[in-house]
């Protein structure tokens, strides 16, 4: 990407964060979030320096209105929006479930591109140029803040996508996206873009300083963070982005990428975000947590190995001065360098501050859950680790609310079979036992679970992996459930590979059930 140069001013100009992990991010198959996991992320957003928090779809479910409308009521700074389509339904729920906002915006989109026109939309130009009009208007009487986005923007002849944009101007809109929905841009091109748009349209606004031009970039070819900070350079002032970079297929540009590049290139990217990233280590480990999506170990700023140097050459100079291997420190980003201090000894207080240090602040229950848990691991484990109080207590979030837990388990195992388990479940606050047999100690655990829990999700995915060294590490379980076109991730850990298979099956069939209850009560309330 080229430097910034006339669209950039010459002190540091401000940058809107908008996040839309509540909404993008959440369409990423398997990333659903229940209705507390979603204001726990929002309310952390708020917290971060999020400029606007996309809180949902409203028309999607009664379950994505209600968690829209209960952020709203709750989000102290930012700006919540709600997603519709350019249907007047959609925009009229979307103004229903912002209103209580301090700060509400409808977010409107219509496709603008040949093949989405042709394809998608069956409509001519002139009938989409038609529909911008009426829906912003729409819009822009239920709120006085607008964001319009020609969805395939960078698919969209210029000409056109700048005609649609006036459109959508005259008609309310103060922010306008122009997102590279399929993630086929490069930076060059997406630098452009905004160059010639803004350049045919400004001109033609009697005030264009009011008029806020933003980005939304898919990661499709891994170009999703360079696009975005290119659509700066082109005169962008919003990056819609996700923490993580969670959203559909290869996903959305990365919060903690963006705000990162931003913070350390100033040479270069003379910007302001206004986020805390000292939070952002919290912010990726809450996301995972909720959503049971694993952060990749060389995930830039918030992965595993991140800060990890394993290099003789590397250490040798992290030794002499760590700025040789390190633009950025830890304690930036809101990682502990600390490994190996807790044990089985260590007493509340320090966990408490353990947790803090690792990004992480519970509340005084799950915080009571996750010292038991700790102080039962310290006695199983010789050596505990950050990374098994990081996935001990990414459990506890992921199993807060949920209405199936798993109580004991055991196995007989060898290699004369059948395989048995024998399982305890809470059930809606009953204890159910069963017992089962299985081609293997895993496949018998899943019977006993489908015994106590009948279902007919296909398990799509079983993945294993160790969160630390050593024989007594804590196995890291990733399990993956399928019903029809739903999709859900669960995520256990636990010294006991069965055990922590157990735990993530359960929470994935847990996700799996308030899926349901969320698509039953929306057509119930359509019924209605």
């Amino acid at each position: 990407m080229s430097a910034p140069s006339s669209a950039a001013s010459s002190t540091n100009d401000r940058v809107i964060i908008f996040d839309t992990t509540l909404r993008d991010g959440e369409q990423c198959p398997g990333a659903s979030m229940t209705f507390e996991e979603k204001l726990e992320v929002a309310e952390l957003l708020d917290t971060m320096g999020v400029d606007v928090i996309e809180a949902g779809f409203p028309i999607a479910s009664v379950g994505d209105f209600e968690s829209v409308a209960e952020i709203a009521r709750r989000t102290k700074r930012a700006v919540i929006a709600g997603l519709a389509r350019a249907i007047p339904a959609d925009i009229a729920r979307a103004g229903e479930a912002v209103k209580h906002a301090r700060r509400p915006r409808i977010h409107t989109f219509v496709s603008t591109s040949p093949i989405h026109l042709e394809y998608q939309m069956r409509k001519t130009q002139d009938q989409v140029i038609d529909i911008i009009t009426a829906t912003v208007a729409q819009a822009r009487n239920l709120v006085e803040d607008v964001e319009w986005s020609a969805m395939d923007a960078t698919r969209t002849p210029i000409d056109y996508l700048a005609q649609c944009v006036m459109t959508a101007i005259n008609a309310g809109a103060t922010t306008i996206n122009l997102p590279d929905t399929v993630g086929y841009a490069t930076p060059s091109e997406y630098e452009a873009m905004f160059r010639q748009v803004r350049e045919r349209v400004l001109d033609r606004v009697s005030n264009p300083e009011s008029i806020v031009f933003s980005t939304h970039c898919h990661n499709d070819l891994g170009l999703a963070v360079a696009n975005s900070l290119a659509g700066v350079a082109g005169g962008a002032r919003q990056i819609e982005c996700t923490i993580n970079g969670l959203g559909e297929r290869a996903g959305n540009a990365a919060l903690e990428e963006i705000v990162m590049a931003i913070n350390v290139r100033r040479d270069v990217l003379p910007y302001d975000t206004g986020i805390d990233a000292s939070m952002l280590t919290r912010g990726s480990k809450l996301v995972s947590a909720v959503t049971s999506f694993p952060v990749q170990y060389n995930k830039a700023i918030v992965g595993r190995n991140a800060f990890a140097h394993e290099s003789g050459i590397h250490q040798d100079g992290m030794l002499k001065n760590n700025t040789t291997y390190e633009i950025m420190t830890p304690e930036s980003v809101g990682v502990n360098k600390t490994s190996l201090v807790m044990g089985k000894h260590s007493g509340r207080a320090a966990f408490r501050d353990k947790l803090k240090a690792l990004g992480y602040e519970l509340g005084e229950n799950a915080l009571n859950d996750a010292f038991t848990r700790f102080k039962d691991l310290a006695d199983r484990k010789k050596i505990v680790y950050d990374e098994d109080i990081e996935a001990l207590v990414d459990h506890e979030i992921a199993v807060a609310h949920d209405r199936m837990k798993l109580v004991s388990l055991t196995v007989i195992a060898g290699s004369h079979g059948p395989q048995r388990a024998t399982m305890k479940m809470e059930v809606d606050g009953v204890i159910v036992t069963e017992e089962a047999e299985g081609n293997g100690p895993v496949d018998a655990v899943f019977n006993c679970i489908q015994a106590i829990v009948p279902h007919a999700a296909r398990l799509a995915l079983y993945q294993v992996h160790a969160v630390t060294e050593g024989t007594d590490a804590q196995a890291e379980v990733s399990v993956r459930l399928e019903d029809g076109d739903k999709a859900v991730t669960g995520r256990g850990s636990d010294p006991d590979t069965l055990v922590a298979s157990a735990q993530a099956y359960i929470i994935a069939l847990n996700k799996l059930q308030a899926k349901r209850n969320s698509l039953n009560a929306q057509s119930q309330s359509a019924a209605e």
